[in-house]
């Protein structure tokens, strides 16, 4: 069997399919889908429920800036992505709360020049070979242990913020306006979701790529809403969904010998189509 080792390289290697899941790498590469598929379950459920996909589409763009800087100084990309993410997040989150009516103007000036500062710092970093394409598109197949402890490390953090401020949350995205007049601080939650965003997306940057992760966040959470209203429940859903598509389409990648990148989200949205084709069953 002949497959992707990378964003683009192939390896010439002739394996049945019980060998393949034997190789130290496609057993990291399952483990982060797995991990990747559950954070973007629990966060994309917020991203939708509270209509942030412009907004964290903004953020994965404007993280490869963090990515280009880090490269530039010698340090990890992922560290560059993350800080960068964040500090963007926390920027578009202040724009879109004190200047409504010039929001998506101003996101779009600060996605564009992470995207730019991102290339050019890159250009400039001592022995760049062009290796930014993985972060644009992905490379599973290359996901190393560290990051998969860093996943791992992550989703414990997100549970366990979810879990504490659970009933704040909730009344943050279905009833915005009670929740202030109820005395929860609205904006403090607003932007932790954003920051949830920022990190969730820079971790999957190994697994889809930055150009494709809105896919990963926005589609299994959007599946989830079609049978069921109960935030717990549309997590639960949303993050099966998100480990079924991403190891689905991991698997499916090597079977074909395709992008893993790329066919998991492909694979993301067949399953969304498909969804459309029962009724809607909420409960």
């Amino acid at each position: 069997m002949v497959f992707p080792t990378g964003s683009s390289g192939r390896t010439e290697m002739a394996l049945s399919p019980a060998e393949l899941f034997h190789l130290t790498f496609l057993q990291h590469a399952l483990a982060a889908g797995v991990l990747v598929g559950v954070l973007c379950g629990i966060v994309g459920t917020l991203v939708v429920v509270n209509r942030l996909l412009f907004l964290s589409g903004s953020i994965a763009h404007a993280s490869y800036g963090g990515i280009g800087i880090a490269l530039f100084l010698g340090l990890s990309p992922l560290l560059g992505a993350a800080v960068f993410a964040v500090l963007c997040a926390a920027v578009m989150g202040t724009l879109s709360l004190r200047h409504r009516e010039q929001t998506e103007v101003a996101i779009g000036v600060i996605w564009a020049a992470g995207m730019a500062v991102g290339i050019i710092f890159s250009t400039l970093a001592p022995g760049y070979k062009g290796g930014l394409m993985s972060y644009l598109f992905g490379s599973i197949l290359t996901v190393p242990k560290e990051d998969i402890l860093l996943m791992g490390l992550l989703l414990i953090l997100v549970s366990g913020v979810v879990a504490f401020f659970y009933k704040e949350l909730l009344s943050f995205s279905f009833d915005r306006e009670h929740a202030q007049v109820a005395g929860v601080p609205v904006r403090f939650f607003y932007h932790l979701i954003l920051a949830m965003v920022a990190l969730v997306v820079v971790m999957s940057i190994r697994v889809v790529g930055l150009i494709l992760v809105i896919a990963l966040l926005s589609i299994p959470p959007a599946i989830a809403e079609r049978f069921s209203y109960r935030l717990t429940s549309v997590m639960l859903i949303a993050a099966v969904l998100g480990i079924l598509f991403t190891v689905g389409g991991l698997v499916l990648s090597l079977l074909l010998d395709i992008h893993a990148g790329a066919t998991i989200v492909l694979f993301s949205t067949l399953g969304y189509g498909l969804s459309l084709l029962f009724p809607r069953r909420v409960c």
